[in-house]
């Protein structure tokens, strides 16, 4: 392996910051937002085009890559390697379960479930290609519609968060190599990490981050825009929406500025509270008993048909569905495998490969099922039991989905009130928490892995964060968001599926569980001498 802190001298930056990486990630966003800002219309109908394309020849690639995904995390977790720790053998967990799970649980997922929790299950309600032709909206079409909501936001999306984080911990933990993408790809490569296959698969991550995070950053400030809406009467509008983001950028640069340990957990922590106020008064307030029976239910109904609807493609080579709602959410997960499986990695040292993936896995997983459920299925308690309205809400506007719910509980004034401003209180949090986490990860990785980044990175990448959300609006609101992830997931799907081989490809090579450990021989292991070197560029000059 090349001397990386040699490399870093002869480039001339002594704190672990790649010009490749630092200048070309920067442009190449640059001439995203120029290319957007000029001409909005055009750029649409441009990435539009080329979400019909993927969607129409793709579908079959989405699809088959989540599915086979989620068999390798869970066949790894089980297998010999499940006892491997992503550090060395007598290292412990730098955070308790809590915070660990709060900050992947917030960074993974937290704004965008709160836009879709109910939005989706009266979407499908309506219509989906599981319901035969006059079952909408009748019982038989809700419990397919909480069905597909669970299992977009289920086992297979954090089946890609496993592996992605999974590659990424190995090999900056256990072999003592940069928290970067390009380290995943060391067995395969050697030494060519180092040049512009490397440059390519970090680039390519920073890319796919960037968008993934601007499509819940988008979605995230038109609700929260509905939010204030409805408690100040503030217009719902794109400018609104724009300037919400650039509020929250500042906020999120900030808690990026301060690093893991405060910002950045303590409002993970402060999130996962909130959580457990807004689900409880939910639960509480709402049809309870009715509540508690469909999570039982719909926990059974998900894991009986989760297999099917994973290797399900749509046969109508016309139909929309299918491209609208799970390839966007494949495309979304892929998008944010990077940003996500960088940042759970650099949380989870000391834990074992079976720890991790099992609790990546299934805590989230059980966390949205429950979520979806208490708002799903309050939101079509209301449809087929009560007064009903949000239907026509949703298709009107669906950021007011969530709002709406509230108000038709028939609380009384007061508790709604409390009730709707926990709610954009809840937005404002997971809305920083995401971008802070997200900034924090494109900085490690235009600093080759540094995982205490230069503070003039963090502070330009999480306004420019900002900006990409915004223009995305610009260019056409929820379509363009949408269209951005599933486009930027397509290359990064390569870099994944390569990062996972060169996993298993090094996992071969670790001695049995008790067998005492031996030095690698072949051409691409790792010397005492390649480790050490690799570890002079992770703690070179780290700012807090």
């Amino acid at each position: 392996m090349k001397n990386i802190s040699n490399m870093i001298k002869t480039n001339g930056v002594l704190s672990g910051v790649n010009p490749v990486m630092a200048i070309g990630s920067a442009i190449l966003v640059s001439l995203f937002v120029l290319f957007t800002v000029i001409d909005p219309t055009y750029a649409g109908s441009i990435y539009t085009a080329a979400k019909g394309f993927i969607a129409t020849n793709f579908a079959w690639y989405y699809i088959g890559l989540a599915s086979f995904f989620l068999f390798l995390a869970i066949y790894t977790a089980f297998s010999r390697y499940g006892s491997i720790k992503l550090g060395a053998d007598d290292e412990q967990p730098e955070y308790n379960f809590f915070s660990w799970f709060s900050m992947l649980f917030g960074a993974g997922i937290g704004i965008g479930i709160l836009f879709w929790s109910i939005a989706e299950p009266i979407y499908h309600f309506q219509s989906n290609p599981f319901i035969a032709e006059g079952q909408a909206l009748t019982a038989e079409a809700a419990q397919v519609a909480m069905r597909i909501s669970i299992f977009h936001w289920g086992l297979h999306g954090w089946g890609i968060f496993a592996m992605a984080g999974l590659s990424l911990a190995y090999f900056s933990y256990r072999k003592g190599m940069p928290l970067s993408v390009r380290s995943g790809l060391y067995p395969i490569f050697g030494d060519r990490i180092y040049g512009p296959i490397g440059h390519a698969a970090d680039l390519l991550a920073v890319f796919g981050t960037v968008f993934g995070i601007a499509t819940s950053l988008g979605l995230g400030a038109q609700q929260m825009n509905a939010g204030l809406g409805y408690l100040f009467g503030i217009e719902i509008s794109t400018t609104n929406q724009v300037v919400l983001i650039a509020i929250v950028s500042i906020l999120a640069t900030l808690s990026a500025l301060s690093g893991v340990n405060k910002g950045i957990k303590l409002l993970s922590e402060y999130n996962m509270h909130l959580t457990t106020v807004i689900l409880t008064f939910f639960l509480v307030l709402g049809p309870t008993a009715y509540l508690l029976g469909a999570f039982a239910t719909n926990v059974g109904d998900y894991l009986v048909n989760a297999v099917s609807l994973g290797l399900w493609i749509d046969p109508d080579p016309k139909g929309q569905w299918q491209g609208w709602w799970t390839i966007f959410y494949w495309g979304w997960w892929i998008a944010w495998a990077p940003f996500v499986g960088i940042f759970i990695a650099r949380i989870s040292k000391g834990r074992t490969i079976k720890e991790f993936v099992l609790g990546v896995l299934l805590a989230p997983t059980i966390l949205a099922t429950f979520w979806i459920t208490v708002f799903g299925n309050t939101a079509i308690f209301i449809e087929l039991f009560g007064a009903g309205g949000i239907t026509e809400a949703v298709n009107k506007d669906i950021t007011m989905s969530l709002f709406t719910t509230l108000e038709l509980m028939e609380l009384g004034p007061m508790l709604t009130l409390i009730g709707a401003s926990i709610c954009v209180v809840m937005l404002v949090t997971y809305f920083v928490t995401s971008a802070d986490s997200a900034t924090l990860v494109i900085c490690t990785l235009v600093s080759m892995g540094n995982e205490h980044p230069p503070a003039r990175f963090r502070v330009f990448w999480g306004l420019s964060i900002g900006a990409v959300a915004g223009v995305l609006l610009l260019a056409g609101g929820l379509k363009a968001l949408q269209t951005a992830s599933i486009v930027a997931a397509l290359p990064y799907s390569v870099v994944l599926i390569l990062t996972t081989w060169a996993l298993f490809t090094s996992l071969r090579k670790e001695p049995l569980p008790g067998a005492k450990k031996s030095k690698l021989s072949d051409k691409n292991s790792e010397s005492a001498a390649d480790i050490e070197n690799t570890d002079k560029l992770k703690t070179v000059d780290h700012i807090a």
